[in-house]
């Protein structure tokens, strides 16, 4: 299993950035996937998760309404479209995928949310 994430960078507050994640080494189209993000200083939390077929997904509280979860399981890709961005959404965001009982991660991407 690799997942590799990307689009990570410094942007202002008020700003979009789209983060992707591409999976391989599974059937991608089978499982649900996750967007995790870790302050420094901070435990990793749950963002964002999507359904394998994409039909349901869930947020945090803290992101509801400026943050939206998508995948393409033609291209075995999960996204999570960032708006409105925040100071407090400075982390590294992880991609992430449940293959019971093993839990597999990206190996992060850093989003910087300063003026």
């Amino acid at each position: 299993v690799q997942l590799v994430e990307s689009g990570g960078g410094l942007v202002q507050p008020g700003g979009s950035l789209r983060l992707s994640c591409v999976a391989s080494g599974f059937t991608f189209s089978s499982y649900g996937m996750s967007w995790y993000r870790q302050a420094p200083g901070k435990e990793r939390e749950l963002v964002a998760a999507i359904t394998s077929a994409g039909g349901s997904t869930n947020y945090a509280d803290s992101v509801k309404g400026r943050f939206t979860i998508s995948r393409d399981n033609a291209k075995n890709t999960v996204y999570l479209q960032m708006n409105s961005l925040k100071p407090e959404d400075t982390a590294v965001y992880y991609c992430n995928v449940i293959r019971t009982p093993v839990a597999y991660w990206g190996q992060g991407t850093q989003v910087t949310v300063s003026s």
